[in-house]
């Protein structure tokens, strides 16, 4: 069973923000993951407009996203071994290029195996700077209870570029420029990956360097851990939600011939799941993490299965927002447990696993979403994120005994208060 938690007093985002050398990495990372939500959009609405087809815009996307979620974990292992500047210098310039030869080749009608391949590195080469500040975070917070609420202020960081990212490709490919969204993505990254690459100061320590040192940890996969694995299909069915919920709204908008509610629409889902992040960084939980899990994607899997019935532009903004309010506890929750399943040598790993994850679950979800509303309509599209979490959440309640914290974690965790260390009790599972 698990234990309350014992705080006299809820670290808040004001403490977390005054840590020292946090705004130095803050504000470069979030510039240079803006571009993450505009990619998937981005590809679905230019191939879209230059073959006509849903199915075929949801099918380049979905190459993107799988080739991400392959590539990702192998970027953190680098990261994690070689530094994260030696990976993002030149992966930042990969990708811009990548995705500039996939903006040409669909402007010049090239056939859809074209795209297919331009799609490839386009995935592989997305900065995984969300994990790799997350790592920051860990690095800097180890054992503290500032970790949670460091996890909240990602998601809720993360969610803001949800907001912004979608509404931003989509008004800049319906208004400027049916390319113009992926332009900016890859003028983003390549600028904002170079910026916060330059923060070498908060970088956290990496293999190479900490067996110079002789303090470095026996090297294992996060992937070989059972509670990282039950994480990934969870992150999976949440990839689900948003790769169903992209295409069905770009369908439903153009069945009822208001394509611009689209970003509307979407940036709604996102805010809900924004304003949940805030609230779960500023709630001090009197229950264990793997129950707000669960009670989290209990919530998730009812209101998208909700989704499909909606059909007018106010309900279905409404449903939305209920999803977005529910994936912030999963997901928050999430990365708070995976910090207490691995050893600081493989964090960037696993949270890019969790990354990957959600991209691959959005991949899948653009493809089917896709194929289903060419066939069916927006309707049969939005079936898709209640079947992902559906599968999901039966997974994570089978095997929630896998999502217990590592022994060093169970009992104790030293928290630095005026310079010296001391121990509280901490949520166990």
């Amino acid at each position: 069973m698990e234990s309350t938690v014992v705080s006299e007093k809820r670290p808040g985002y004001g403490q977390l923000l005054r840590t020292p050398g946090a705004l130095s990495f803050l504000i470069p990372g979030f510039a240079a993951r803006q571009p993450f939500a505009m990619l998937t959009i981005g590809i679905v609405l230019l191939v879209q407009h230059t073959t006509g087809s849903y199915g075929s815009a949801g099918a380049v996307a979905a190459v993107t996203g799988v080739s991400m979620a392959l590539f990702a974990p192998q970027s953190g292992k680098l990261a994690d071994r070689f530094g994260q500047r030696a990976v993002l210098l030149p992966g930042v310039i990969v990708h811009a290029a990548a995705v500039s030869l996939l903006v040409a080749l669909a402007l010049a009608g090239a056939p859809l195996w074209a795209l297919f391949l331009a799609a490839v590195p386009a995935g592989a080469s997305v900065p995984q700077v969300g994990p790799m500040v997350r790592a920051r975070w860990a690095a800097k917070l180890d054992g503290t209870p500032l970790m949670p609420t460091a996890a909240a202020f990602e998601s809720v960081t993360d969610e803001f570029t949800f907001v912004v990212g979608p509404v931003l490709a989509t008004a800049l490919c319906t208004g400027v420029h049916p390319a113009a969204g992926l332009i900016t993505e890859a003028a983003l990254t390549l600028f904002g990956g170079l910026f916060f690459a330059a923060q070498r100061a908060t970088q956290p320590p990496h293999g190479m360097l900490a067996a110079a040192h002789g303090d470095a940890e026996p090297h294992r996969s996060a992937l070989s851990v059972p509670g990282v694995r039950v994480l990934i299909v969870a992150f999976l069915g949440i990839g689900a939600v948003f790769g169903g919920m992209q295409v069905s709204l770009t369908a439903f908008t153009e069945e009822i011939g208001n394509p611009g509610a689209n970003g509307l629409l979407y940036g709604v889902f996102a805010a809900g799941n924004m304003l949940a992040g805030i609230a779960m960084g500023a709630i001090a939980w009197k229950t264990g993490p793997r129950r707000r899990l669960i009670l989290g994607y209990t919530g998730l899997t009812l209101a998208a299965s909700l989704l499909w019935t909606a059909h007018s532009v106010l309900l279905l903004g409404a449903l939305g927002l209920v999803v977005g309010l529910c994936i912030a506890p999963a997901l928050i929750t999430g990365y708070t447990i995976v910090e207490t399943l691995i050893p600081a040598s493989a964090r960037t790993e696993a949270f890019t696993w969790l990354t990957g994850a959600v991209a691959l679950g959005q991949a899948l979800a653009v493809t089917v979403a896709g194929r289903l509303a060419d066939a069916h309509g927006s309707t049969a599209g939005f079936l898709v994120p209640a079947a992902g979490t559906a599968l999901a959440f039966v997974t994570l309640v089978a095997l929630r005994g896998q999502l217990k914290p590592r022994p060093a974690n169970r009992i104790t965790t030293r928290v630095a208060a005026r310079g010296v260390g001391h121990r509280v009790p901490v949520a166990v599972d």
